[in-house]
């Protein structure tokens, strides 16, 4: 009886941790985790391409706000003024400030073209997913449809649907998002028809599960990272579209103006090497190059992540 309770109490010793023993560290390790799970999912390049992105998304919407003049105001009397301590970026044609302009333009660039994006990859997930979920007939008209659209290109069709009805911010947004909704559509599309081939797809199709739980739940989820990496290149197209429009001067029109107008306006200062010309062009080459930064280490990271899985 002694002997089972010796041996009991000495294996309740051993199992307790000695009186020097470290104290658990676990917030230190929850914020190393954190910081290394940052650093494991993007690349050197990834983590620019995420900076630069996350700055214009925050200049967007605090750039008026943080301004040192008003987007309009005259401010000197030099035209196509150098630096300065006045005007960190000189001045434009007329004597504003370009910092403020490229403050109060990156509203309309990065506003507009995340708005036309959301739009266009929304709707052409939409009917990419009832094409490949419903029957055959709904597909071939769905299909030859958005063919027919993507037919035409973009720039033909903003110029198009602009001479037509005139530009106006909403115009731009609907035309842009149209002319990419196609593009999003046949992406969508082949990704569902490759996953309804699946088995658990079909585990479902045979439990009798309504082609809305199948396509919301069984289809969707599973064709995320693609669709988001085709969103960010349907952005930088969109942008490079509406910059391409404010630069024919079809896009944003006076007294506001977006990076693309800000170039077109002041062209004149470019033998001079002006900042006003300089400046809204290496914003758009930062902007697109952020984001193709940022989507290609996503990529890497979901087929490292796809490859370790099988």
């Amino acid at each position: 009886m002694n002997r089972n309770v010796s041996s009991h109490a000495t294996t309740v010793l051993y199992d307790q941790p000695p009186a020097d023993a470290p104290q658990e560290q676990a917030p230190a390790v929850t914020k190393r985790g954190m910081l290394s799970r940052l650093v494991h999912r993007f690349s050197v390049l990834g983590l620019i391409g995420l900076f630069i992105v996350v700055f214009w998304l925050a200049v967007a919407f605090i750039g008026p706000v943080i301004a040192p003049y008003k987007g309009g105001a005259f401010t000197s009397t030099e035209v196509f003024g150098s630096y300065s301590a006045a005007h960190l970026l000189g001045t434009d044609y007329l004597g504003r400030d370009m910092l403020s302009r490229i403050l109060y333009g990156t509203q309309y660039t990065v506003g507009l073209a995340l708005a036309a994006t959301v739009a266009a990859s929304v709707i052409g997930t939409f009917f990419g997913l009832v094409a490949a979920v419903s029957g055959r007939w709904v597909d071939e008209v769905l299909s030859r449809l958005f063919d027919a659209l993507i037919s035409i290109p973009s720039k033909i069709l903003a110029l198009v649907v602009i001479a037509a009805f005139g530009s106006s911010i909403p115009m731009l947004m609907m035309v842009a998002a149209l002319a990419y909704i196609p593009g999003a559509f046949r992406i969508s599309r082949s990704l569902a028809v490759n996953i309804m081939t699946l088995e658990y797809v079909q585990v479902a199709k045979a439990r009798g599960e309504k082609l809305f739980y199948i396509a919301r739940v069984e289809v969707l989820p599973n064709m995320i990272h693609p669709m988001l990496a085709d969103f960010g290149l349907r952005f930088v197209f969109i942008v490079l579209l509406l910059s391409g429009l404010s630069f024919l001067g079809l896009g944003v029109q006076p007294p506001n103006a977006d990076w693309g107008s800000l170039v077109r306006e002041n062209i004149g200062g470019l033998a001079e090497g002006a900042p006003a010309v300089l400046m809204p062009a290496v914003a758009i080459a930062t902007l697109t190059v952020g984001v193709n930064l940022l989507i290609d280490s996503l990529r890497r990271h979901g087929a490292r992540s796809h490859g370790g899985g099988q």
